[in-house]
Order: structure tokens, then C-alpha cells, then sequence
């Protein structure tokens, strides 16, 4: 039982540290545009992020059930799997790049799996198909509906003057960013509710698969709660440092993204926030010209995206054989 608690707390603790992680990827580009006071913006996402956490269960079931057999995922596993998750998003917090907590969570679950019980519990089809594509895939789909997206504003804009615009968009802008702390919500809330849903169902506590309403309560709370603190290292990153930005672009870079999001959600595939958001700005920014994105930042923050899976298995491998000689 004192196993069982320890996942929990390290499950909300992981949601936790999502919250002021990805923080940024719902309101960066709010405050970087001043569109919205950095206070203003934390109380609208933390609210909006505790309000997307309840809609749906469906990511929690692909973190469940689609990474590694649901026989597999004991404590042991599960604790050295946050553990390695937890650890990654702290050291790239600390750093300020906008890594993907996602990518952190299913890293460590296959790392941890892997290590104490071999590849074989791995579900390689289910694995590809729900949760390598859909992360891989959704940067490039928000790269690509930002851009389209902007065009499209550029050209109905036609002459009328910037300074009209962005008075306009400032205001569209506040809806925008709404719209992405829901869809953050809606999506990575989720996977702690999977972890922890697969540790009730490991320990026989509940019959079958079902996520409890309690454990979507206080998903979202830990979330709610590190939303509120925020994580300004991460919100300069993607805020100011891969364009300078203007209302009418971070409008089309939020609305872009939280569409690719909540998409996601609704067909229970887990995704990352923080890669969408991000290349949705670089989206935005090549509209303008090709040099306006800093391309050196965002080298900088895909070498950060792939070098985050593998760390935080390898984490969550040497947790787990440190646990095993306990």
C-alpha cells in the first residue's frame, strides 16, 4: 500500500510540475504580445487547464493501455517511470526549453517496462500507431495550419493598417489562448490519470480499466495548481526568442495549435503541447520570411524533443534496477 501511495503522489507531483512547465505553451504568447498581463493570463489558464482535465478519459486509457502490457506496469515500474519523466522536466525547466512532459512520461514507461521486464512487453503496433505517429506527426500539423492559417489572415487582412490589426487581434487573442490552456488541459491532465488508474488496476483495487472521479479531480487540481505558479524560463523561450511577435501572430499560432490539440484529445491520442504550440509559432513566423524564426533557438529546442524520450527511459531504467536492489 505505502507503493501504491508513493505512485500517486509522484503521479500528482508529475502533474504538478506539467502544470509550470507547460505553462507557457497556453499563455506565452499572450504575455509576449501583451495581450494579457502575466496575471491575468496564469488565472485564466489555471482555471481553463482544471476545466479541460474533466471533459474526457480517453488519452488516459491510451497511457493505460498502449505504451507497454497493462500486466507490466507494477509499482516498480510506474515509480521509476515518473521518477525519469519528473527528473527531465525539471532539468530542461531549469534550463528553459520547452521539452514535451509527453514524451518524458512515455520514454519513462518504456524504459522502466523494458528494463525490468524485457521488450517483449512493449505493444510495438499500438505503440506506433496511437502514440509515436500522433506526437511526431502533430508538430508538423501544427507547423502546417499555422502557416495556412496565417496566410489566410494576411491576405483578408489586405491593406488595413497594423495598427488596426493589432488592436483587433488582442483582443481575438485572449480567446485563443483560452482555447489552448482547455485543449493543454483536455490532453496532459490525462496521463497521470492513466498512471495512476493502471496502479489501481495492478493492485486489483478496481475491476477494470475505468478512471475514477476522484483520480480526474485531483489530476486536474495538481495541474490547476502548477498552472498557477507558471514557468517563466519556458515562457520567454517560446514567447520571444523564435520570432518577435505581434497579436495577429499569436493569435494564429494559438488557434492553430489548440485545434491540432483538441483534436487529439477527442480521438485519444497523446500529444505534446509544448511541440505543437512551438512549431505553430515557427509556422506563423515563416510567413513572413524565412529568416524571421531564429532558427538556431529552435535547433536548440528539437534537440530538447528528441533527446527527451530516450533520457528519460534511461532515467527510468537505472531508478528502476536502483529500486530492484532495494
Amino acid at each position: 500500500m505505502l507503493e501504491l501511495l508513493l505512485v500517486i503522489i509522484l503521479a500528482l507531483g508529475f502533474d504538478f510540475i506539467n502544470g509550470f512547465h507547460d505553462t507557457a505553451n497556453a499563455i506565452a504568447t499572450s504575455v509576449a504580445t501583451r495581450a494579457l498581463t502575466p496575471a491575468r493570463a496564469i488565472i485564466m489558464a489555471t482555471a481553463l487547464n482544471f476545466g479541460g482535465a474533466m471533459v474526457s478519459t480517453r488519452v488516459a486509457r491510451t497511457i493505460g493501455n498502449n505504451i507497454v502490457s497493462p500486466a507490466s506496469l507494477d509499482n516498480q515500474v510506474i515509480i521509476a517511470a515518473l521518477t525519469g519523466a519528473i527528473a527531465w522536466n525539471l532539468f530542461t525547466w531549469y534550463f528553459g526549453l520547452p521539452s514535451s512532459s509527453s514524451h518524458a512520461l512515455i520514454g519513462g514507461l518504456a524504459g522502466a517496462a523494458v528494463t525490468g521486464k524485457g521488450l517483449a512487453v512493449l505493444n510495438t503496433r499500438e505503440l506506433v500507431e496511437k502514440i509515436v505517429l500522433p506526437l511526431f506527426g502533430s508538430p508538423l500539423l501544427g507547423f502546417t495550419a499555422a502557416y495556412a492559417l496565417m496566410t489566410c489572415i494576411l491576405l483578408l487582412a489586405g491593406y488595413t493598417p497594423p495598427r488596426r490589426l493589432n488592436g483587433l487581434f488582442s483582443r481575438l487573442q485572449v480567446l485563443s489562448a483560452a482555447f489552448v490552456a482547455f485543449s493543454h488541459g483536455s490532453n496532459d491532465a490525462q496521463k497521470s490519470m492513466g498512471i495512476i488508474t493502471a496502479a489501481l488496476l495492478a493492485r486489483g483495487i478496481i475491476p477494470s480499466f475505468q478512471v475514477l472521479y476522484p483520480v480526474i479531480v485531483a489530476c486536474a487540481a495538481a495541474m490547476a495548481l502548477g498552472t498557477s505558479l507558471g514557468g517563466w524560463r519556458i515562457i520567454r523561450t517560446v514567447g520571444s526568442r523564435i520570432i518577435k511577435l505581434e497579436p495577429i501572430h499569436g493569435f494564429a499560432a494559438e488557434t492553430s495549435a489548440a485545434i491540432v490539440i483538441i483534436s487529439a484529445s477527442l480521438i485519444g491520442s497523446p500529444v505534446s503541447t509544448t511541440h505543437v504550440l512551438s512549431a505553430a509559432v515557427m509556422g506563423v513566423g515563416a510567413t513572413r520570411e524565412f529568416t524571421a524564426v531564429r532558427w538556431r533557438v529552435a535547433r536548440s529546442m528539437v534537440q530538447a524533443w528528441i533527446l527527451t524520450a530516450p533520457m528519460a527511459a534511461l532515467v527510468a531504467g537505472v531508478v528502476y534496477n536502483l529500486l530492484a536492489l532495494v
